[in-house]
């Protein structure tokens, strides 16, 4: 059987393309901006993989597209919620992603939005590039302080922990919820949902995108926070109710927020109306943007896609999701 990859980006970082190179055809996709379901579908067929970003649509008509020959989908990202992984399921078709190497840098960003929007770093910036820089004032862009604070982490994962290693030398105090990791640790206590939102001076947010985790903060959980409270998301856009959001730090119910992600990526002109707010400092996803790191995510999915393809478990696979044992190496479906 001829082995060909689509790959929904014609560059990625690192040596991971010309290494899969040697081992499968290539097709790619080289448009601008995010690809369209169409687009893909219309590079599947007869695709034996596909090497995916994190927010590239692979839904049932992709996967539909590529044919029996199909049996791996590899992210190059942690998070999934772009792949439906029930439609992949149903087709025996396994799904990768990739925890791990990003946990480091994506906790390094976690803790520059946390100081960049409780000491107002974002609209402070913005005023000396204008040049309104005048007389010092004593009230100018006051924030509020991160040491001695206490952090609310949802999600208590791998970023989650490793933002946990970070605030030792800050010395604040730090809670979780994460009904899958309740133990108590040496730095971090568990709670329930509703302790950390009234405690927590600043509420960051590590958990993946899912039926359950969309628009998990809303009004409701918005208003449990203290108002003088940041908070702060490098998960998924979805998992925040912008709207919401909005309307609190406007109102002044809450004093502040950090995102890297948003309920629509990209965005490219049409800005979030969060974006132009002095109490918000926005990003552009760019949570694991570090040479080494995004060159090791194309590193693990193109590991994934030759392992699965070598009839060996994948690295990292999805639960739930098919593994590489689920069907002959023809690839054909039964």
């Amino acid at each position: 059987m001829a082995i060909r990859v689509l790959t929904t980006r014609g560059e990625l970082p690192g040596s991971g393309l010309r290494r899969l190179a040697g081992a499968a055809g290539l097709v790619s996709w080289h448009g601008t901006g995010r690809p369209a379901p169409e687009d893909l579908a219309a590079l599947a067929p007869g695709s034996t993989a596909v090497l995916a970003l994190g927010n590239d649509p692979v839904d049932a008509a992709l996967l539909d597209a590529a044919g029996p020959s199909l049996r791996v989908v590899a992210l190059a990202s942690m998070g999934f919620d772009n792949v439906d992984r029930a439609a992949a399921a149903e087709r025996g078709v396994v799904v990768t992603h990739t925890p791990g190497v990003l946990a480091e840098t994506t906790a390094d960003l976690t803790f520059a939005l946390i100081l960049a929007a409780r000491r107002r770093l974002g609209a402070a910036a913005a005023s000396l590039a204008r040049g309104d820089w005048g007389l010092f004032r004593m009230d100018d862009y006051l924030g509020l302080d991160v040491h001695g604070a206490t952090l609310g982490l949802v999600g208590y994962g791998q970023i989650g922990r490793a933002v946990a290693r970070r605030t030792q030398g800050f010395g604040m105090r730090v809670l979780h919820h994460d009904p899958y990791a309740a133990e108590t640790d040496a730095l971090s206590t568990p709670v329930d949902l509703e302790t950390l939102l009234a405690e927590a001076d600043i509420v960051s947010l590590h958990v993946p995108l899912t039926a359950e985790t969309r628009h998990l903060v809303s009004h409701r959980e918005l208003a449990a926070m203290k108002p003088t409270a940041t908070l702060v998301s490098t998960s998924r856009g979805g998992v925040v109710d912008e709207e919401a959001l909005l309307t609190a730090i406007r109102a002044g119910t809450l004093h502040s927020a950090g995102l890297d992600v948003f309920e629509r990526e990209p965005m490219g002109a049409e800005l979030s109306p969060l974006a132009a707010e002095p109490y918000v400092v926005t990003l552009p996803h760019i949570g694991s943007a570090t040479e080494r790191t995004r060159a090791a995510m194309v590193d693990l999915a193109v590991d994934n896609i030759l392992d699965v393809l070598r009839d060996r478990p994948a690295r990292t696979p999805l639960p739930g999701t098919a593994s590489a044992y689920e069907r002959p190496v023809s690839g054909s479906r039964s």
